[in-house]
Protein backbone atom coordinates (compact mmCIF):
# COMPACT_ATOMS: atom_id res chain seq x y z
CA UNK A 1 0.00 0.00 0.00
CA UNK A 2 2.82 2.19 0.94
CA UNK A 3 4.80 1.82 -1.90
CA UNK A 4 1.99 2.11 -4.24
CA UNK A 5 1.02 5.46 -2.77
CA UNK A 6 4.42 6.87 -3.04
CA UNK A 7 5.27 5.76 -6.47
CA UNK A 8 5.87 8.90 -8.87
CA UNK A 9 6.19 11.40 -5.83
CA UNK A 10 9.60 12.49 -4.30
CA UNK A 11 12.40 10.46 -3.14
CA UNK A 12 12.07 8.95 0.44
CA UNK A 13 15.22 9.15 2.82
CA UNK A 14 15.88 6.85 5.46
CA UNK A 15 14.18 9.10 7.76
CA UNK A 16 11.04 9.34 5.88
CA UNK A 17 11.17 5.58 5.69
CA UNK A 18 11.20 5.09 9.45
CA UNK A 19 8.11 7.23 9.75
CA UNK A 20 6.40 5.15 7.63
CA UNK A 21 7.16 1.88 9.38
CA UNK A 22 6.73 2.85 12.32
CA UNK A 23 3.93 5.08 12.89
CA UNK A 24 4.41 4.82 16.94
CA UNK A 25 7.48 7.27 16.34
CA UNK A 26 5.63 9.74 14.85
CA UNK A 27 3.02 9.58 17.21
CA UNK A 28 5.17 10.48 19.88
CA UNK A 29 7.33 12.69 17.84
CA UNK A 30 4.04 14.79 16.16
CA UNK A 31 3.25 16.46 19.53
CA UNK A 32 6.67 18.08 19.32
CA UNK A 33 5.75 20.17 16.28
CA UNK A 34 3.86 23.12 17.74
CA UNK A 35 6.31 23.71 20.27
CA UNK A 36 8.92 24.40 17.08
CA UNK A 37 7.01 27.31 15.85
CA UNK A 38 8.77 29.32 13.19
CA UNK A 39 7.59 32.05 10.76
CA UNK A 40 9.60 31.07 7.85
CA UNK A 41 8.71 27.36 8.29
CA UNK A 42 4.85 26.55 7.95
CA UNK A 43 5.89 22.51 8.77
CA UNK A 44 5.91 24.21 12.54
CA UNK A 45 2.17 25.06 12.75
CA UNK A 46 1.21 21.57 11.40
CA UNK A 47 -1.57 19.60 13.93
CA UNK A 48 -0.21 16.48 16.31
CA UNK A 49 -2.38 14.36 13.78
CA UNK A 50 -0.67 15.14 10.42
CA UNK A 51 0.38 12.35 7.98
CA UNK A 52 4.47 12.24 8.26
CA UNK A 53 4.30 11.66 4.65
CA UNK A 54 2.32 14.89 3.42
CA UNK A 55 4.84 17.00 5.67
CA UNK A 56 7.47 15.50 3.51
CA UNK A 57 5.57 15.83 0.13
CA UNK A 58 4.42 19.51 0.49
CA UNK A 59 6.78 21.00 3.20
CA UNK A 60 8.70 23.52 1.23
CA UNK A 61 9.38 27.16 2.23
CA UNK A 62 7.36 30.07 1.77
CA UNK A 63 8.04 33.12 0.34
CA UNK A 64 5.25 35.38 0.10
CA UNK A 65 5.61 36.48 3.98
CA UNK A 66 9.13 37.57 3.35
CA UNK A 67 10.34 40.53 5.49
CA UNK A 68 11.92 41.57 2.22
CA UNK A 69 9.38 41.91 -0.43
CA UNK A 70 11.16 44.03 -2.60
CA UNK A 71 13.29 41.19 -4.10
CA UNK A 72 11.92 38.51 -5.54
CA UNK A 73 12.47 35.63 -3.32
CA UNK A 74 13.21 31.96 -4.35
CA UNK A 75 11.34 28.82 -3.49
CA UNK A 76 14.31 27.16 -1.85
CA UNK A 77 13.25 23.24 -0.71
CA UNK A 78 14.23 21.85 2.33
CA UNK A 79 16.60 19.64 0.66
CA UNK A 80 17.48 15.91 1.08
CA UNK A 81 19.88 14.19 3.45
CA UNK A 82 22.66 12.57 0.81
CA UNK A 83 25.22 10.14 1.27
CA UNK A 84 28.57 10.99 -0.05
CA UNK A 85 27.93 9.25 -3.86
CA UNK A 86 24.74 11.53 -4.03
CA UNK A 87 26.72 14.49 -3.43
CA UNK A 88 29.88 14.10 -5.69
CA UNK A 89 26.83 13.58 -8.34
CA UNK A 90 25.58 16.62 -7.36
CA UNK A 91 28.39 18.80 -7.82
CA UNK A 92 29.49 17.13 -11.28
CA UNK A 93 25.18 17.87 -12.23
CA UNK A 94 25.69 21.51 -10.91
CA UNK A 95 29.66 21.76 -12.45
CA UNK A 96 27.97 20.81 -16.22
CA UNK A 97 25.66 23.82 -15.49
CA UNK A 98 28.01 25.99 -14.26
CA UNK A 99 29.61 24.96 -17.24
CA UNK A 100 26.66 25.24 -19.54
CA UNK A 101 26.57 29.15 -19.16
CA UNK A 102 30.30 29.77 -19.45
CA UNK A 103 30.73 30.07 -15.84
CA UNK A 104 34.19 28.21 -14.97
CA UNK A 105 33.79 26.19 -11.50
CA UNK A 106 37.38 25.65 -10.67
CA UNK A 107 37.26 27.81 -7.32
CA UNK A 108 34.27 25.75 -6.27
CA UNK A 109 36.39 23.11 -5.50
CA UNK A 110 36.31 23.28 -2.10
CA UNK A 111 33.15 25.32 -1.47
CA UNK A 112 29.97 23.61 -0.36
CA UNK A 113 27.33 23.75 -2.75
CA UNK A 114 23.69 23.72 -3.13
CA UNK A 115 21.68 19.99 -2.75
CA UNK A 116 20.52 21.21 -6.33
CA UNK A 117 21.13 22.22 -9.45
CA UNK A 118 17.92 24.29 -9.18
CA UNK A 119 19.23 26.21 -6.13
CA UNK A 120 22.56 27.16 -8.00
CA UNK A 121 20.10 28.50 -10.69
CA UNK A 122 18.20 30.40 -8.54
CA UNK A 123 21.53 31.59 -7.40
CA UNK A 124 22.87 32.77 -10.78
CA UNK A 125 19.53 33.96 -12.00
CA UNK A 126 19.04 35.97 -8.86
CA UNK A 127 23.14 37.95 -9.49
CA UNK A 128 21.86 38.61 -12.85
CA UNK A 129 18.63 40.29 -11.81
CA UNK A 130 20.69 42.17 -10.51
CA UNK A 131 23.10 42.88 -13.39
CA UNK A 132 26.10 41.37 -12.94
CA UNK A 133 26.96 39.43 -15.94
CA UNK A 134 28.83 35.84 -16.72
CA UNK A 135 31.57 37.64 -16.87
CA UNK A 136 31.61 39.38 -13.42
CA UNK A 137 30.53 36.35 -12.06
CA UNK A 138 33.63 34.72 -12.99
CA UNK A 139 35.65 37.63 -11.60
CA UNK A 140 34.88 36.01 -8.44
CA UNK A 141 33.02 32.87 -8.47
CA UNK A 142 33.06 32.29 -4.82
CA UNK A 143 29.56 34.45 -4.89
CA UNK A 144 27.49 31.58 -6.17
CA UNK A 145 28.70 29.98 -2.46
CA UNK A 146 26.59 32.70 -0.60
CA UNK A 147 22.76 31.66 -0.15
CA UNK A 148 20.25 34.06 -1.60
CA UNK A 149 17.84 33.89 1.67
CA UNK A 150 20.45 34.16 3.96
CA UNK A 151 23.36 35.80 2.54
CA UNK A 152 22.55 37.80 -0.30
CA UNK A 153 19.00 39.66 0.41
CA UNK A 154 19.83 40.85 4.13
CA UNK A 155 23.25 42.27 2.84
CA UNK A 156 21.57 43.74 0.00
CA UNK A 157 18.94 44.86 1.82
CA UNK A 158 21.05 47.06 4.20
CA UNK A 159 23.12 48.49 1.50
CA UNK A 160 19.64 50.18 0.27
CA UNK A 161 19.14 50.82 3.36
CA UNK A 162 22.16 52.80 4.25
CA UNK A 163 22.11 54.70 1.32
CA UNK A 164 22.84 53.31 -1.73
CA UNK A 165 20.53 53.04 -4.52
CA UNK A 166 18.85 49.79 -5.12
CA UNK A 167 19.91 51.00 -8.91
CA UNK A 168 23.45 50.84 -7.88
CA UNK A 169 23.53 47.56 -5.58
CA UNK A 170 24.90 45.82 -8.91
CA UNK A 171 27.55 47.81 -9.37
CA UNK A 172 28.36 48.01 -5.93
CA UNK A 173 28.60 44.00 -5.69
CA UNK A 174 30.82 43.58 -8.94
CA UNK A 175 33.21 46.03 -7.43
CA UNK A 176 33.37 44.52 -3.67
CA UNK A 177 31.37 40.85 -3.89
CA UNK A 178 32.84 39.88 -0.59
CA UNK A 179 30.36 41.81 0.51
CA UNK A 180 27.86 38.97 -0.13
CA UNK A 181 29.60 37.02 3.08
CA UNK A 182 29.62 39.16 5.07
CA UNK A 183 27.34 39.22 8.48
CA UNK A 184 25.42 42.18 8.84
CA UNK A 185 24.94 42.60 12.49
CA UNK A 186 28.94 41.58 12.83
CA UNK A 187 30.52 43.04 10.43
CA UNK A 188 28.26 45.39 8.06
CA UNK A 189 26.78 47.50 11.34
CA UNK A 190 30.20 48.22 13.55
CA UNK A 191 31.37 49.73 10.58
CA UNK A 192 28.66 51.85 10.10
CA UNK A 193 28.25 53.39 13.49
CA UNK A 194 31.91 54.26 13.24
CA UNK A 195 31.58 56.24 10.15
CA UNK A 196 28.80 58.19 11.87
CA UNK A 197 31.04 58.43 15.16
CA UNK A 198 33.51 60.54 12.69
CA UNK A 199 30.66 62.47 12.25
CA UNK A 200 30.50 61.41 8.50
CA UNK A 201 26.78 62.29 7.41
CA UNK A 202 24.01 60.15 7.75
CA UNK A 203 23.21 60.86 3.82
CA UNK A 204 26.96 60.67 2.89
CA UNK A 205 27.49 56.57 4.17
CA UNK A 206 26.10 55.50 0.77
CA UNK A 207 28.04 57.81 -1.05
CA UNK A 208 31.13 56.82 0.72
CA UNK A 209 30.87 53.04 0.63
CA UNK A 210 30.30 53.61 -3.47
CA UNK A 211 33.67 55.23 -3.46
CA UNK A 212 35.79 52.86 -1.01
CA UNK A 213 33.47 49.31 -0.44
CA UNK A 214 36.22 47.78 0.80
CA UNK A 215 34.98 49.77 4.02
CA UNK A 216 33.08 47.34 4.88
CA UNK A 217 35.72 44.59 5.27
CA UNK A 218 38.43 46.53 7.44
CA UNK A 219 38.39 45.70 11.28
CA UNK A 220 37.85 48.52 13.35
CA UNK A 221 39.85 48.47 15.85
CA UNK A 222 42.81 48.49 13.15
CA UNK A 223 44.00 50.21 10.25
CA UNK A 224 40.89 52.70 10.54
CA UNK A 225 41.54 53.97 14.18
CA UNK A 226 45.16 53.97 13.87
CA UNK A 227 44.88 56.54 10.62
CA UNK A 228 42.55 58.69 12.55
CA UNK A 229 44.21 58.84 15.94
CA UNK A 230 47.68 59.69 13.92
CA UNK A 231 45.81 62.27 11.84
CA UNK A 232 44.73 63.65 15.00
CA UNK A 233 47.90 63.80 17.06
CA UNK A 234 49.46 66.01 14.21
CA UNK A 235 46.52 68.91 14.48
CA UNK A 236 43.90 67.92 12.39
CA UNK A 237 40.55 68.97 14.30
CA UNK A 238 38.85 65.76 15.39
CA UNK A 239 35.41 67.43 13.52
CA UNK A 240 36.74 67.76 10.09
CA UNK A 241 37.47 63.88 10.41
CA UNK A 242 34.09 63.07 8.87
CA UNK A 243 34.57 65.95 6.21
CA UNK A 244 37.71 64.33 5.24
CA UNK A 245 36.45 60.86 4.92
CA UNK A 246 33.73 61.91 3.10
CA UNK A 247 36.11 63.34 0.56
CA UNK A 248 38.91 60.96 0.01
CA UNK A 249 37.19 57.38 2.65
CA UNK A 250 40.70 55.62 1.26
CA UNK A 251 42.61 57.52 3.75
CA UNK A 252 41.08 54.90 6.24
CA UNK A 253 42.80 52.17 4.56
CA UNK A 254 45.92 53.74 4.55
CA UNK A 255 48.90 52.38 7.34
CA UNK A 256 50.23 54.75 9.40
CA UNK A 257 53.62 53.28 9.53
CA UNK A 258 54.27 52.85 5.48
CA UNK A 259 51.88 55.94 4.23
CA UNK A 260 50.56 58.50 6.25
CA UNK A 261 53.65 59.16 8.53
CA UNK A 262 56.74 59.00 5.95
CA UNK A 263 54.20 61.36 4.05
CA UNK A 264 53.87 63.52 6.80
CA UNK A 265 57.40 63.47 8.60
CA UNK A 266 59.19 64.49 4.00
CA UNK A 267 56.75 67.40 4.06
CA UNK A 268 57.90 68.60 7.40
CA UNK A 269 61.61 68.06 6.16
CA UNK A 270 61.19 70.69 3.63
CA UNK A 271 60.17 72.87 6.10
CA UNK A 272 56.15 72.64 6.62
CA UNK A 273 55.29 73.57 9.95
CA UNK A 274 52.60 70.31 11.28
CA UNK A 275 50.03 73.08 11.65
CA UNK A 276 49.72 73.87 8.60
CA UNK A 277 50.20 70.07 6.94
CA UNK A 278 47.00 69.85 8.87
CA UNK A 279 44.64 72.50 7.64
CA UNK A 280 45.81 71.56 4.23
CA UNK A 281 45.11 68.32 4.87
CA UNK A 282 41.99 69.21 6.27
CA UNK A 283 40.89 70.57 3.07
CA UNK A 284 42.37 68.55 0.53
CA UNK A 285 42.42 64.95 2.44
CA UNK A 286 43.34 63.50 -1.24
CA UNK A 287 46.82 64.86 -0.77
CA UNK A 288 47.65 61.39 1.21
CA UNK A 289 47.25 59.52 -1.58
CA UNK A 290 49.70 61.03 -3.36
CA UNK A 291 52.41 57.96 -3.46
CA UNK A 292 55.90 59.58 -1.84
CA UNK A 293 58.29 57.73 -4.16
CA UNK A 294 56.83 57.38 -6.96
CA UNK A 295 55.40 60.96 -7.37
CA UNK A 296 56.30 63.62 -4.27
CA UNK A 297 60.33 63.22 -3.94
CA UNK A 298 60.34 63.15 -8.03
CA UNK A 299 58.08 66.32 -7.98
CA UNK A 300 60.11 68.18 -5.63
CA UNK A 301 63.64 67.16 -7.12
CA UNK A 302 62.35 68.27 -10.27
CA UNK A 303 61.21 71.58 -8.89
CA UNK A 304 65.10 72.54 -7.46
CA UNK A 305 66.18 71.18 -10.95
CA UNK A 306 64.18 74.18 -12.49
CA UNK A 307 66.00 76.42 -10.10
CA UNK A 308 63.28 76.68 -6.91
CA UNK A 309 65.24 77.48 -3.87
CA UNK A 310 65.17 75.17 -1.19
CA UNK A 311 63.88 77.61 1.12
CA UNK A 312 61.04 78.24 -0.78
CA UNK A 313 59.67 74.70 -0.72
CA UNK A 314 57.36 74.95 2.07
CA UNK A 315 55.67 78.04 0.71
CA UNK A 316 55.18 76.18 -2.93
CA UNK A 317 53.35 73.36 -0.89
CA UNK A 318 51.86 75.79 1.31
CA UNK A 319 50.33 77.79 -1.71
CA UNK A 320 49.31 75.13 -4.04
CA UNK A 321 49.52 71.47 -2.62
CA UNK A 322 48.94 69.64 -5.97
CA UNK A 323 51.92 70.29 -7.56
CA UNK A 324 52.62 67.14 -5.63
CA UNK A 325 50.97 65.17 -7.53
CA UNK A 326 51.30 66.66 -10.93
CA UNK A 327 53.11 65.06 -13.99
CA UNK A 328 55.24 68.53 -13.20
CA UNK A 329 58.49 67.67 -15.27
CA UNK A 330 56.63 68.03 -18.31
CA UNK A 331 54.59 71.23 -17.08
CA UNK A 332 57.28 72.98 -16.00
CA UNK A 333 59.25 72.58 -19.29
CA UNK A 334 56.82 73.69 -21.16
CA UNK A 335 55.93 76.43 -19.30
CA UNK A 336 59.60 77.77 -19.07
CA UNK A 337 59.86 77.51 -22.72
CA UNK A 338 56.85 79.47 -22.99
CA UNK A 339 58.09 82.01 -20.49
CA UNK A 340 61.25 82.37 -22.58
CA UNK A 341 59.37 82.56 -26.10
CA UNK A 342 56.64 84.58 -25.62
CA UNK A 343 57.21 87.07 -22.43
CA UNK A 344 61.35 87.21 -22.85
CA UNK A 345 61.30 85.67 -18.92
CA UNK A 346 64.78 84.14 -19.03
CA UNK A 347 64.58 80.54 -16.66
CA UNK A 348 65.98 82.67 -13.04
CA UNK A 349 63.35 84.84 -13.97
CA UNK A 350 60.76 81.86 -14.41
CA UNK A 351 62.10 79.92 -10.93
CA UNK A 352 61.09 83.48 -9.03
CA UNK A 353 57.64 83.64 -10.60
CA UNK A 354 57.09 79.99 -9.53
CA UNK A 355 58.00 80.84 -5.75
CA UNK A 356 55.67 83.23 -6.03
CA UNK A 357 52.96 81.90 -8.10
CA UNK A 358 53.15 78.00 -8.10
CA UNK A 359 49.55 77.62 -9.39
CA UNK A 360 51.43 78.96 -12.84
CA UNK A 361 52.58 75.63 -13.71
CA UNK A 362 48.76 74.32 -14.23
CA UNK A 363 47.58 78.06 -16.20
CA UNK A 364 47.02 77.62 -19.91
CA UNK A 365 49.05 79.36 -21.96
CA UNK A 366 46.19 81.29 -23.64
CA UNK A 367 44.58 82.54 -20.50
CA UNK A 368 48.32 84.23 -19.39
CA UNK A 369 48.65 85.76 -22.75
CA UNK A 370 45.75 87.45 -21.87
CA UNK A 371 46.53 90.46 -19.71
CA UNK A 372 50.18 90.37 -21.22
CA UNK A 373 48.52 91.60 -24.27
CA UNK A 374 46.48 94.14 -22.63
CA UNK A 375 49.84 95.47 -21.20
CA UNK A 376 51.73 95.45 -24.32
CA UNK A 377 48.55 97.04 -26.31
CA UNK A 378 48.52 99.74 -23.41
CA UNK A 379 52.70 101.03 -24.64
CA UNK A 380 54.63 98.92 -22.24
CA UNK A 381 57.56 97.49 -23.28
CA UNK A 382 57.70 93.86 -23.77
CA UNK A 383 61.04 93.88 -21.44
CA UNK A 384 59.24 95.92 -18.84
CA UNK A 385 56.32 93.65 -18.88
CA UNK A 386 58.57 90.95 -17.87
CA UNK A 387 60.10 93.11 -14.96
CA UNK A 388 56.13 92.99 -13.99
CA UNK A 389 55.30 89.65 -14.39
CA UNK A 390 58.34 88.47 -12.32
CA UNK A 391 57.52 91.03 -9.34
CA UNK A 392 53.54 90.13 -9.47
CA UNK A 393 53.16 87.02 -11.04
CA UNK A 394 49.85 87.29 -10.47
CA UNK A 395 48.87 89.48 -12.91
CA UNK A 396 48.64 86.72 -15.62
CA UNK A 397 45.59 85.04 -13.47
CA UNK A 398 43.75 88.74 -13.68
CA UNK A 399 40.68 89.16 -15.39
CA UNK A 400 41.37 91.81 -18.33
CA UNK A 401 37.71 93.90 -18.01
CA UNK A 402 38.81 94.38 -14.69
CA UNK A 403 42.90 95.75 -15.51
CA UNK A 404 41.15 98.03 -18.20
CA UNK A 405 39.02 99.84 -15.26
CA UNK A 406 41.83 99.82 -13.41
CA UNK A 407 44.26 101.10 -16.12
CA UNK A 408 41.81 104.08 -16.30
CA UNK A 409 41.18 105.21 -13.65
CA UNK A 410 44.71 105.87 -13.18
CA UNK A 411 45.31 107.26 -16.33
CA UNK A 412 42.56 109.52 -16.18
CA UNK A 413 41.55 110.43 -12.73
CA UNK A 414 45.05 109.95 -11.23
CA UNK A 415 47.24 110.94 -13.85
CA UNK A 416 50.66 109.32 -13.07
CA UNK A 417 53.06 108.04 -15.29
CA UNK A 418 53.30 104.30 -16.98
CA UNK A 419 56.59 103.80 -15.08
CA UNK A 420 55.12 103.53 -11.88
CA UNK A 421 52.76 100.88 -12.73
CA UNK A 422 56.28 99.79 -13.94
CA UNK A 423 57.37 99.57 -10.23
CA UNK A 424 54.44 98.49 -8.62
CA UNK A 425 52.62 95.73 -10.54
CA UNK A 426 50.47 95.21 -7.71
CA UNK A 427 48.18 97.56 -8.66
CA UNK A 428 45.97 95.85 -10.50
CA UNK A 429 45.69 93.57 -8.27
CA UNK A 430 43.78 95.53 -5.77
CA UNK A 431 39.67 96.18 -5.92
CA UNK A 432 39.40 99.34 -7.93
CA UNK A 433 35.97 100.64 -5.78
CA UNK A 434 36.96 98.80 -2.57
CA UNK A 435 40.65 100.34 -1.96
CA UNK A 436 41.76 102.22 -4.63
CA UNK A 437 39.52 105.26 -5.34
CA UNK A 438 38.38 105.62 -1.83
CA UNK A 439 42.17 105.92 -0.26
CA UNK A 440 42.75 107.87 -3.20
CA UNK A 441 40.04 110.18 -2.74
CA UNK A 442 41.27 110.18 0.86
CA UNK A 443 44.70 111.27 0.16
CA UNK A 444 43.44 114.02 -2.46
CA UNK A 445 41.39 115.82 0.30
CA UNK A 446 44.49 116.15 2.31
CA UNK A 447 46.76 117.09 -0.57
CA UNK A 448 49.17 113.83 -0.23
CA UNK A 449 51.20 113.12 -2.97
CA UNK A 450 53.04 109.72 -2.29
CA UNK A 451 54.00 106.70 -4.50
CA UNK A 452 51.02 103.86 -4.92
CA UNK A 453 52.59 101.66 -3.15
CA UNK A 454 52.83 103.60 0.65
CA UNK A 455 48.71 104.31 0.04
CA UNK A 456 48.09 100.56 -1.26
CA UNK A 457 50.13 97.71 0.22
CA UNK A 458 48.85 98.44 3.80
CA UNK A 459 45.61 97.26 5.84
CA UNK A 460 43.47 100.02 6.31
CA UNK A 461 44.70 100.58 10.22
CA UNK A 462 48.14 101.34 9.04
CA UNK A 463 46.63 104.12 6.22
CA UNK A 464 44.63 105.68 8.84
CA UNK A 465 47.75 106.03 11.05
CA UNK A 466 49.99 107.26 7.74
CA UNK A 467 47.21 109.71 7.15
CA UNK A 468 47.16 110.90 10.78
CA UNK A 469 51.32 111.15 10.43
CA UNK A 470 53.04 114.44 9.60
CA UNK A 471 55.64 112.70 7.44
CA UNK A 472 55.62 110.16 4.75
CA UNK A 473 57.53 107.16 6.52
CA UNK A 474 60.31 105.23 5.13
CA UNK A 475 58.54 102.07 2.92
CA UNK A 476 59.25 98.82 4.09
CA UNK A 477 59.25 95.14 1.92
CA UNK A 478 56.47 93.04 2.19
CA UNK A 479 55.57 89.82 3.98
CA UNK A 480 58.53 86.94 3.94
CA UNK A 481 58.35 83.12 4.51
CA UNK A 482 61.38 81.60 6.44
CA UNK A 483 62.46 78.22 6.98
CA UNK A 484 60.28 76.92 9.70
CA UNK A 485 57.08 78.14 8.43
CA UNK A 486 56.68 81.77 10.53
CA UNK A 487 56.17 85.16 8.84
CA UNK A 488 58.02 88.50 9.36
CA UNK A 489 57.04 91.54 8.69
CA UNK A 490 60.03 93.80 8.33
CA UNK A 491 59.78 97.07 9.91
CA UNK A 492 57.00 96.12 11.90
CA UNK A 493 58.75 95.14 15.10
CA UNK A 494 57.02 92.32 17.48
CA UNK A 495 53.62 94.24 16.72
CA UNK A 496 51.09 91.97 14.92
CA UNK A 497 49.33 92.81 11.86
CA UNK A 498 46.31 90.82 13.17
CA UNK A 499 43.21 91.74 15.23
CA UNK A 500 43.23 88.25 16.91
CA UNK A 501 46.10 88.08 19.75
CA UNK A 502 46.03 84.72 20.00
CA UNK A 503 46.84 83.08 16.69
CA UNK A 504 49.92 81.60 16.58
CA UNK A 505 52.87 82.72 14.04
CA UNK A 506 52.11 79.48 12.07
CA UNK A 507 48.15 80.20 11.65
CA UNK A 508 49.08 83.96 10.48
CA UNK A 509 51.08 81.75 8.00
CA UNK A 510 48.66 80.05 6.85
CA UNK A 511 45.43 82.63 6.26
CA UNK A 512 48.00 85.16 4.93
CA UNK A 513 49.84 82.97 2.20
CA UNK A 514 47.33 79.83 1.93
CA UNK A 515 43.88 80.35 0.26
CA UNK A 516 42.72 77.05 0.26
Amino acid sequence: MISSHVRGSKPITKIAKVFLQNPQVSQKLTPILPSTQSHQNPCAQLPHTLNPLWVLQNCTYSTQSSKFPEYEMPSVTWGVVQGRKEKLVSRVIICDYLKSLGIVPDELETLELPSTVEVMRERVEFLQKLGLSIDDINEYPLMLGCSVRKNMIPVLAYLEKIGIQRSKLGEFIKNYPHVLHASVVVELVPVIKFLRGLDVEKLDIGYVLQKYPELLGYKLEGTMSTSVAYLVSIGVTPRDIGPMVTQYPYLLGMRVGTVIKPFVDYLVSLGLPKKILARMLEKRAYLLGYDLEETVKPNVDCLISFGIRREALASIVAQYPQILGQPLKAKMSSQQFFFSMKLKIDPEGFARVIEKMPQIVSLHQHVIMKPIEFLLGRGIPSEDVAKMVVKCPQLVALRVELMKNSYYFFKSEMGRPVKELVEFPEYFTYSLESRIKPRYQRLQSKGIRCSLKWFLNCSDQRFDERLQGEYIETETSGPSFCMGGKLELPGVGNEMVSDEEDESDDEILYRRTVSL
